[in-house]
């Protein structure tokens, strides 16, 4: 069995209906209108794409006999970029041709790229047009820096402030990144092209910090809404990749996020004080987190107590990035609604991972976050929750990893409450089953584990879990659990384990089952 996430005017994407993380039960072939497309897949999330506008479609597996089927919408205009002048040679400066395509597209049209690669500067977005990138396609950012534009930090609009760049949590003056849209709606970008930042050919990795305009993302949504990224692989960000910002209704299917391990900061997706998200059937193999939740720092949380809500992350393949799922650290808006299921997480650092600290001030708020049905291979620590995050140019200082039971909460204090951790399987870790840290002022509220296991490398090396002033390395260790209110184990196990199980300080009730 299978649904319908998603149809454009030229492509699809379903989900299979089971309980496997990321991967199907059996392998499958797909049939459109009777004919084979493609060959054995093993995913959950699979994707057609080369279909025709206003056209119906029967779409099958060799799965089992239901089918879906449904008819593409109309559309009112195609736009070829080639068509009207692009090169597509990799060399040329076909930015213009883009740029033209996307502006002179009226609303409900497609503007479509054939195969080749388009080099580009800076372009923008257009409400209401679909950007086909087919097989073969490639917009190749330019890799000269001079050509990304300054975009200062804040404006004023109506009045009232209105922040334009942003970077990690606080208005900053930004490069215009390769692809932005800002106020814009019914957008889509979709097919089984590349949008290549050629930063690995730039110097944007070379001088990471210390900047005085912040490098640009991949992709840049601001107060943006009815968004659909589907099919397209984004690699090579400068910096984050994509980068949506208070912006509501979007959504990220089959997507492939690729950085090498070593590029700073190229985080794969992070969704910023935005409402409704569904990140579904995406892999990522990035240089930081691969998927990071947030809402900004204290200034951004304090003025405009914008949350991150009624996010759904499905059957995602995270690898090779320092976090896998993470919440934080900027999040002084609040993080609420989060659902992140069937996802499988490979060689990263850590797998769910919700870092703060001290200065994230009361609208800080991390509540009703459940984790289920995940498989970790190879992560070195499954499960961190770490509230002395050592972030920002004051990081280091007393104040952040201070453990004085003095410490009063306050204003800039944040919260974290209730979190579940139920069906994951862990193996091959190394340095510890979980590490859980909260605030002496403000600790976590609960935490419950059902239902998950974790075993070691036989030669797993010491690593530390967590990142924060004063931690020692671990190996082979269980559960640290540090001002925690409430700490439920219910079937949990521990499979070559050398060190405690459970080392525990200052918490107030542990329920083992």
């Amino acid at each position: 069995m299978f649904k319908k996430l998603f149809v454009s005017s030229v492509s699809a994407c379903f989900e299979l209906v089971n309980k496997n993380p990321y991967y199907s039960p059996r392998p499958y072939e797909v049939f459109v209108n009777g004919e084979k497309i493609g060959g054995v897949r093993n995913e959950n999330v699979f994707s057609v794409f080369g279909l025709e506008p206003q056209t119906e479609y029967t779409v099958a597996t060799t799965l089992g006999k239901k089918s879906v089927t449904f008819t593409t919408p109309a559309v009112t205009q195609t736009v070829n970029v080639k068509e009207l002048g692009a090169a597509a040679d990799g060399v040329s400066d076909d930015t213009y041709f883009v740029q033209k395509a996307i502006d002179s597209c009226p609303r409900g049209g497609i503007v479509v790229f054939d195969a080749g690669v388009y080099k580009i500067r800076p372009v923008t977005l257009k409400s209401g047009v679909t950007l086909e990138l087919k097989k073969g396609a490639e917009l190749l950012g330019d890799e000269c820096e001079t050509n990304y534009p300054y975009i200062p930090a804040r404006t004023e609009r109506g009045g009232r402030e209105e922040v334009l760049a942003s970077w990690e949590g606080d208005p900053f003056d930004c490069h215009q990144s390769l692809i932005s849209a800002y106020r814009q709606s019914d957008i889509s970008i979709v097919g089984e092209g590349v949008i290549n930042g050629n930063a690995d050919k730039s110097t944007w990795w070379d001088t990471p910090k210390g900047r005085k305009v912040a490098r640009p993302r991949l992709v840049f949504l601001n107060k943006c809404k009815n968004v659909v990224f589907h099919g397209v692989t984004c690699k090579n960000s400068a910096s984050w990749n994509l980068h949506p910002f208070f912006s509501k209704n979007l959504k990220f299917y089959d997507l492939f996020i690729q950085n090498p391990y070593t590029a700073p900061n190229t985080d794969g997706l992070d969704p910023e004080s935005c409402d409704r998200v569904e990140i579904i059937g995406c892999r990522f193999s990035v240089g930081d987190d691969c998927c990071a939740i947030k809402s900004g720092k204290l200034y951004m949380g304090m003025t405009y107590k914008t949350p991150a809500t009624r996010h759904v992350l499905r059957n995602d393949l995270c690898e090779n990035g320092h976090g896998a799922i993470v919440l934080g650290s900027e999040m002084s808006g609040g993080i609420k609604d989060l659902s992140v299921t069937q996802c499988v997480f490979r060689r990263t650092d850590r797998g769910l991972r919700i870092k703060t600290r001290r200065g994230r001030g009361k609208y800080a708020v991390i509540d009703g976050v459940t984790f289920e049905n995940i498989k970790m291979e190879n992560v070195i620590t499954p499960l961190v929750i770490n509230m002395y995050y050592f972030c920002d140019p004051d990081g280091h200082t007393e104040y952040v990893w201070s453990r004085d039971p003095s410490h009063i909460a306050d204003e800039t204090t944040p919260y974290l409450g209730k979190f579940a951790f139920r069906d994951i399987e862990c193996v091959e870790c190394e340095c510890m089953a979980g590490y859980f840290d909260g605030l002496v002022e403000s600790p976590i509220k609960e935490i419950v584990l059902e239902n998950v296991s974790f075993s070691f490398k036989v030669d797993a090396e010491p690593f530390t879990p967590a990142m924060l002033e004063h931690v020692r390395e671990y190996c082979k260790e269980g559960l640290y659990v540090d001002n925690v209110q409430l700490l439920v184990l219910r079937n949990v196990t521990f499979d070559g384990v050398t060190g405690e199980k459970i080392i525990r300080k200052n918490c107030e009730k542990v329920i083992v089952e």
